[in-house]
């Protein structure tokens, strides 16, 4: 079995790791950054999972830019396929190829397969694009539950050895591994086999601290004191059954729309009139205001 490409460590240390992700613009814990390093240094893909909205992607975001690294995305869903996650072939450009020849000058198919069949007429995607890069890569493969069970087969061969056999071109094997994050909303229980290959990362929503913390490096004219409201009425908001709970990507764009709108303070009648930058179905606003007593 051919050993898998080598990866030159991007961190030097857990402190490292946390440091440049936060100049990145993102605020890791110590269970965040330790996994992180250890990813780094063993080489390992790291599979983040957790509810949707707690910063698994943005973590995926955050680390190309703390390397320097080109982000490459497959994102995944319901009917996914081979063609879709690693290459397929341009068969329009492959058609016109075939009748140019044959009317030019009256070549057969075999005369012509090899030249169809080649890197002109190839349309890569993000699986073979990130193990074809010589610089430096961050793969994520985001919310890999979405993805039918066929395609976990998929992943694990190419985790596995980080190549790809094209049968009319050959085996293309990564001369520099991607640095791999796949994320996970737990919707389905991902293959134990697939877990194995994984460091594995638990997210949920931050402390009220830590999240107080992220809106004020991200929103930095944001007074300390309207950041504190904001957060404990996010966490309130989280408390009720919603359909979809508030991410902290939307307490970031909630903390923007009251700066935006010169607002000092989330009072009932700020809460009621920004909640849409929140909440996004009409029933959980609803509730909402009911729970909250917003009406």
């Amino acid at each position: 079995m051919p050993r898998p490409p080598s990866q030159m460590p991007q961190f030097s240390s857990v402190a490292d790791v946390g440091k440049r992700l936060a100049t990145a613009g993102y605020l890791p814990d110590a269970q965040i950054a330790t996994t992180v390093f250890l990813a780094d240094r063993l080489g390992k893909p790291l599979l983040v999972e957790g509810p949707a909205g707690t910063g698994k992607t943005e973590l995926a975001k955050a680390l190309a830019a703390a390397t320097g690294s080109e982000l490459i995305r497959l994102q995944c869903y319901e009917g996914l396929d081979e063609a879709r996650a690693l290459y397929e072939w341009n068969y329009k450009k492959q058609l016109l190829r075939i009748q140019a020849a044959q009317g030019s000058d009256g070549a057969d198919w075999h005369a012509v397969h090899d030249d169809v069949f080649g890197e002109e007429f190839l349309l890569s995607r993000p699986l073979l694009t990130a193990i074809r890069r010589t610089e430096p890569t961050v793969l994520l493969i985001d919310e890999t539950d979405k993805a039918d069970v066929e395609v976990e087969g998929l992943l694990l061969e190419v985790l596995s050895d980080f190549q790809v056999t094209i049968p009319e071109l050959g085996t293309v094997t990564a001369t520099r591994r991607p640095t791999v994050v796949l994320t996970s909303n737990a919707t389905r229980e991902l293959s134990e086999a697939l877990k194995r290959r994984c460091l594995y990362l638990s997210l949920d929503y931050p402390s009220a601290e830590r999240e107080r913390e992220i809106v004020l490096s991200r929103v930095p004219d944001l007074a300390p004191g309207l950041a504190e409201q904001l957060v404990r009425t996010i966490r309130a908001l989280r408390a009720l059954e919603l359909k979809k709970s508030p991410s902290i990507s939307e307490t970031l764009d909630w903390a923007q729309t009251l700066l935006e709108l010169g607002l000092d303070t989330l009072d009932e009648a700020a809460v009621r009139s920004t909640l849409g930058v929140v909440l996004k179905h009409a029933s959980d606003q609803d509730r909402a205001a009911a729970e909250l007593r917003l009406n």
